[in-house]
């Protein structure tokens, strides 16, 4: 699936259904798990214990209590909920999992997850807890639990006891059958959901960076010569060459850009004008980057073990290993704490009275008595802050768990917690831009930015008067971060 269908069901504005591909392939895993439990053959997941405890065998007439035992004892993440998108996420991608076929689980057991979506059954899932491998157990478990009518779920608004919740939604709670525990728990899909949205949303930002950087050139009185295609076609990097388009399309038929095009004396802008294609752009081919190992795992089957019907084997590995998200996660964070840090330079720009190009002191006609702008600049700093911390990798870590049976594993939640934060601080940085550099068109009026930034400007006085006189402006830095998040820059 792709970032876009991910976000859209995670929002409830796209329903979900199991293909009749996916039943055949789902029935035909089932048939095999049966036979192995008819044939009283020892298979790891179906009739053993977990992890440290594989070489135990379960004999089948436990082998229900094998399977609830499992997600009870594995739900035990702490710390505050997933969002209700991510939660869906989570929900959308475990489907998507079992619906592939190489689990092993009933056809019920997708179309539960699946009603639960429909009907707004949201599982109470703690985000703390998964190390990432053998993929998300105490997130996936507290989904699970929710599934069987256990733990905790949010129906209509209302925080309820899970089987309250199915209840009330008219949904038939789950009763696991041998493997299915199993076959909700192994896996990335928590890991997968947070990062998926937050990927999304740096993606919006990256591009957003464009339009906030194009203003700040106009109210700086820049010049665009730098964004040149025939610069950017010498160095091919993608995302470098669309930054400079992208510029190059926002900046057109400025009428700031030709009052000053004659006379003036400056023969090139700081980097953090003239660099915005090179840094801008490596930060949108890292995120893309990423996104390409999103989608993959969107639609990779990450149980173990793998069920194959054709051949009737079932064969344990490591697809649960969160390290392909970790790693482009924790990439992501870098890339957006580079775009955060060039982006902050031009706020400096702006408002610094010895860099700014003869707009007023911190962008206020009263400097002394009034602040203007300032106090804004210091907020950009201290998020950006907050963001270098977080841009540790994740990654790098290991301790072994499960008594060493896991001896090494991913950290991809954390990173993709990490990554949901850094995104949320850099779309404020962003927002800061927005209103600094619109606050500075004002002192070029009556000349006309280009014709993109124009369009910007004018969506962001929707959302944020101009600063005639000192007010709290952290109102309208939230209005536009969220303006931002929802693609009303994507001019």
């Amino acid at each position: 699936m792709t970032l876009e269908e991910v976000a859209r069901v995670a929002r409830g504005a796209e329903e979900v259904s199991l293909a009749d591909s996916a039943r055949e392939r789902v029935a035909a895993a089932r048939l095999t798990v049966e036979r192995i439990v008819a044939e009283s053959r020892v298979v790891y997941g179906v009739n053993t214990g977990f992890g440290k405890l594989s070489d135990v065998t379960v004999p089948a007439r436990e082998l229900r209590e094998l399977q609830i035992n499992l997600v009870r004892s594995h739900a035990c993440g702490v710390g505050a909920p997933l969002s209700e998108e991510e939660t869906r996420a989570v929900m959308l991608l475990r489907a998507n999992v079992l619906a592939k076929g190489f689990s092993g689980a009933r056809e019920v057991v997708v179309e539960t997850l699946l009603a639960m979506l429909a009907r707004g059954v949201h599982p109470v899932v703690p985000e703390l807890g998964s190390v990432g491998a053998s993929g998300d157990l105490a997130p996936l478990a507290h989904l699970a639990l929710c599934c069987v009518g256990e733990g905790e779920a949010v129906y209509g608004g209302e925080r309820l006891p899970g089987g309250e919740a199915l209840k009330r939604a008219g949904v038939e709670p789950l009763r696991l059958e041998a493997k299915e525990g199993l076959a909700l728990l192994n896996g990335t899909q928590a890991l997968t959901g947070v990062g998926a949205l937050a990927l999304g949303r740096a993606l919006r930002v990256a591009r957003t960076a464009d339009v906030s950087g194009a203003m700040s050139l106009e109210a700086l009185k820049g010049t665009p010569a730098a964004f040149d295609e025939r610069i950017h076609l010498a160095r091919p990097h993608r995302g470098q060459v669309e930054s400079a388009a992208r510029l190059r399309e926002l900046l057109a038929e400025s009428e700031i850009r030709a009052s000053h095009v004659d006379g003036d004396p400056r023969v090139q802008d700081a980097y953090s004008l003239r660099c915005m294609p090179q840094v801008h752009g490596a930060a949108r081919d890292a995120l893309a980057h990423a996104r390409a190992c999103v989608e993959v795992e969107t639609g990779g089957a990450t149980d173990n073990p793998l069920v194959f019907a054709e051949s009737g084997d079932v064969i344990s590995g490591g697809n649960f290993h969160g390290a392909p998200l970790a790693l482009a996660f924790d990439y992501s964070a870098i890339a957006l704490v580079h775009l955060g840090n060039i982006v902050e330079r031009r706020i400096d720009r702006l408002v610094n009275p010895d860099k700014n190009e003869g707009l007023p002191p911190f962008l206020t006609a009263r400097a002394g008595v009034e602040s203007g702008y300032m106090v804004p600049q210091i907020v950009a700093v201290a998020l950006l802050n907050e963001c270098k911390v977080l841009a540790h990798p994740a990654s790098t870590d290991n301790l072994p768990t499960d008594g060493g049976k896991e001896d090494h594993v991913s950290m991809g939640m954390t990173a993709a917690l990490k990554l949901r934060r850094v995104v949320e601080n850099v779309e404020r940085v962003v927002a800061i831009e927005l209103l600094a550099a619109a606050e500075g068109l004002e002192h070029r009026a009556p000349l006309k930015p280009g014709r993109g930034v124009l369009r910007a400007y004018e969506r962001l006085r929707e959302h944020a008067p101009r600063l005639t006189r000192d007010r709290p402006l952290s109102d309208d830095i939230e209005r536009v971060a969220r303006a931002l998040r929802s693609g009303e820059f994507d001019v």
